[in-house]
């Protein structure tokens, strides 16, 4: 089956100075190769190895570094496959110190507060957002987060490990961020998050024309990833648990969920998209 992006999207500055190159992989994975000065790259997660050397070898760098967000096997599957290959073997591999068993190759095992400087000067910060699965850590850099599967365009994690406190108090750091802060994800599942964002909230008119943008976009094979926090804040029903449009609707398609707090709120919301319902719409 062909990646949900077929047209590559130009390379992002950061603020740091680092360019970031987007790297399609299996269906739907997105994984992130930083470009760090003197031909060093660093990626984070992946599936397998295969298309990260590729896109290596295509703009002439060397992969010095693996950043690993958590350790379900479509993120830890590249370190797999370098192992395979021969060429992990002094590649930095920075990851979940709560879940250093499960990291293959693992170099630098980090957690909440931790901070690494990668080649080139970048200075990343270490916030351990935990709910999506134990010991699962976010990237943070001047002007951008590398988040894994705990933030989604649209969306977030499934609540595999939880509870959801975690990764409701994770969300909730996030949003805390600037607005123009770069949300860098793991996965192009914006499409079918707004469908079931826009179910929920309606009258949410930011949300209606990020969901036009976003089915053109889809549409041509463009990538919709990364998006903002302020766009997230927006529109993003994990984000949104004093909207009273939600809250209706958790009401009417979960009558027996609390809705009490902002946590019930997230909780109900949360329990809500797994049923898929909206799909059926």
């Amino acid at each position: 089956m062909p990646h949900a992006v077929t047209v590559l999207p130009a390379p992002i500055f950061l603020p740091g100075g680092a360019r970031v190159r987007c790297v399609p992989a299996h269906e739907d994975n997105l994984i992130w190769l930083l470009e760090l000065g003197g031909g060093e790259a660093a990626v984070v997660d992946g599936p397998d190895a295969e298309a990260t050397l590729s896109r290596c070898a295509q703009e002439g760098l060397r992969l010095t570094t693996v950043l690993n967000t958590h350790t379900h096997g479509d993120h830890v599957g590249l370190n797999r496959d370098l192992d395979r290959r021969g060429l992990l073997s002094g590649v930095r591999v920075i990851g979940p110190a709560g879940a250093a068993a499960a990291v293959p190759g693992l170099t630098d095992p980090v957690t909440e507060g931790d901070e690494r400087v990668l080649g080139g000067g970048l200075r990343l910060k270490v916030w351990l957002t935990e709910g999506h699965m134990n010991g699962h850590i976010t990237f943070v850099t001047d002007g951008a987060i590398f988040c894994g599967d705990t933030l989604f365009a649209g969306g977030c994690g499934y609540l595999f490990d939880g509870p959801a406190q975690k990764l409701h108090d994770a969300l909730g750091r996030f949003a805390a961020l600037p607005d123009d802060t770069l949300v860098f994800c793991a996965h192009e599942y914006t499409l079918d998050n707004l469908r079931f964002a826009a179910w929920v909230e309606p009258d949410n008119q930011d949300l209606r024309e990020r969901l036009e943008e976003t089915t053109r976009v889809r549409a041509e094979g463009r990538c919709t990833v990364p998006s903002t926090i302020g766009v997230e804040r927006a529109t993003n029903p994990f984000l949104r648990h004093h909207s009273p449009t939600l809250r209706a609707r958790l009401a009417e398609e979960l009558p027996d969920a609390p809705l009490h707090d902002a946590l019930a709120v997230f909780t109900a919301t949360r329990a809500l998209k797994n049923t898929a319902r909206h799909r059926a719409r």
